[in-house]
């Protein structure tokens, strides 16, 4: 008799359990909003000011439904967990929109970039973490 346990396969773990056809996990989703146009350099703004902005990606998104290559870890406190779900919850219930916690944080970080790239020292993520 041996000894070696018997562990179900991947075809076993993964098949379907509904008739209704899911969309693949990698692929974007359908109502996704177009990319946006790029935004246009200001004129008027000195040599240095538009240097910085050469290097800045006006077109920044956050990345939705795609496969990830790269991984990091964040503590967040109980209560910000919480805030996260209800956030996550009301874009469900009010909009329609069934976004997991990644695709949520990942759209934040994309919002919070953008601000400062756009906003610099003025931004509202530089505001918040000098405390202010």
């Amino acid at each position: 008799m041996s000894r070696r346990v018997s562990l179900p396969g991947a075809d076993e773990l993964f098949r379907r359990t509904s008739e209704t056809p899911q969309p693949h996990p990698l692929e974007p989703v359908p109502d996704a909003p177009p990319d946006p146009e790029p935004v246009p350099e200001p004129e008027g703004r000195a040599p240095a000011e538009r240097a910085r902005l050469a290097r800045v990606r006006p077109d920044r998104t956050s990345s939705g439904r795609v496969k990830h290559d790269e991984k990091m870890t964040v503590y967040i406190t109980a209560d910000e967990l919480l805030e996260i779900e209800h956030a996550r919850l009301v874009l469900r219930r009010s909009l329609g929109s069934a976004v997991d916690r990644g695709r949520l944080v990942r759209a934040a970080v994309a919002m919070a970039l953008a601000d400062l790239d756009e906003h610099g020292a003025d931004s509202q993520l530089v505001r918040r973490l000098d405390g202010s």
